[in-house]
């Protein structure tokens, strides 16, 4: 293992006393709602409750630790990619098919207002450091900021600096981290102005970043899972054992840092030591691919989604 510069000493030692946490791999709940596949599943701040998207248009929003359906938010068009939720809970953003992104009302079910600026699908939405800003990403090789407060539907900063679809975004204090089919991860310093791209050679189609905000995750469809360090750009590791070829998927660390989560083609979910980049443990969660994934802030929930079309909670 090679860690960069721009990582503390005790880095590897903090990690590995974290190594021992359980990881969540017991079947909880199956949630039944989406008719096609479901393509996002997002856990609000405080992991209470989740929401969940999909080819049916629709959003649905669930209890988790129960398994009951709340409330079913329509209003797309077309398939719906990716949503976020805002730190009080009472709003969140869905992006898709219709070349828009929706800002809804949780308690009342409407949509409040429609931002509109992408040439194409958007694959993904995320609140940035507050609840009034939100960050999307989308096939038209973009990357847009839109201010919730302002009156004004269009975005206001464009970042069209990719060569090809832009398929994830995740956003950190003053940063932005961005991955794209054309094989890069781009982060933008907003507060500096300044554009940092790192090379992978095969497309990008998740990027997360640590909770220390110190490294950036990138899931690459030569079925590698790559950890970059964020201010230096050096790969620090590489995690392998799971198919992914064609689809989009999700990965992200938990809440220790101290692992990495993945999906596969395959149906399976896995975990790998950070350091070591060994597999710790691996199960068959999904029938079809496993498109996304999502965390509980304690990291002893996991939720997963799958093309099967169903959604399910998993605890330790």
């Amino acid at each position: 293992m090679i860690f960069g510069p721009g990582l503390p000493e005790d880095y590897d030692s903090a990690h590995r006393s974290a190594g021992g946490d359980a990881l969540p791999s017991t079947e909880s709940h199956v949630l039944k709602g989406h008719d096609g596949p479901v393509f996002g599943v997002r856990f609000n701040k405080t992991g209470t409750y989740c929401v969940s998207c999909g080819k049916d248009r629709n959003i649905i929003l669930w209890n988790p630790h129960t398994g009951v359906r709340i409330k079913t938010y329509v209003g797309h068009g077309y398939d719906v990619r990716d949503a976020t939720i805002s730190a009080d809970n009472s709003k969140f953003a869905s992006c898709g098919g219709d070349k828009q992104v929706f800002l809804w009302d949780v308690q009342s079910g409407r949509f409040i207002r429609k931002f509109r600026g992408h040439d194409a699908v958007v694959n993904a939405v995320t609140y940035a450091a507050s609840d009034d800003v939100l960050v999307t990403a989308g096939y038209d090789q973009c990357v847009k900021v839109w201010d919730c407060k302002s009156r004004s539907i269009d975005p206001i900063q464009v970042m069209k600096v990719f060569q090809d679809s832009v398929t994830s975004v995740a956003v950190h204090t003053h940063d932005i981290v961005a991955g794209s089919v054309d094989g890069t991860v781009r982060r933008f310093d907003i507060r500096m102005g300044r554009m940092y791209t790192d090379t992978l050679h095969h497309p990008v189609t998740s990027v997360a970043l640590s909770h220390d905000g110190q490294c950036v995750l990138s899931a690459c469809l030569d079925s590698t899972l790559r950890l970059l360090d964020k201010g230096s750009g050096e790969l620090l590791a590489t995690y392998q054992g799971h198919v992914h070829q064609a689809i989009k998927l999700d990965c992200c660390l938990t809440p220790s840092d101290a692992h990495v989560v993945c999906g596969s083609e395959a149906g399976d979910v896995l975990y790998w030591d950070l350091v070591d980049a060994n597999i710790v443990k691996s199960f068959k969660a999904h029938a079809g691919v496993v498109c996304s994934l999502a965390m509980h802030p304690n990291g002893r929930t996991l939720i997963t989604s799958s093309v099967d079309g169903s959604i399910k909670v998993w605890t330790v």
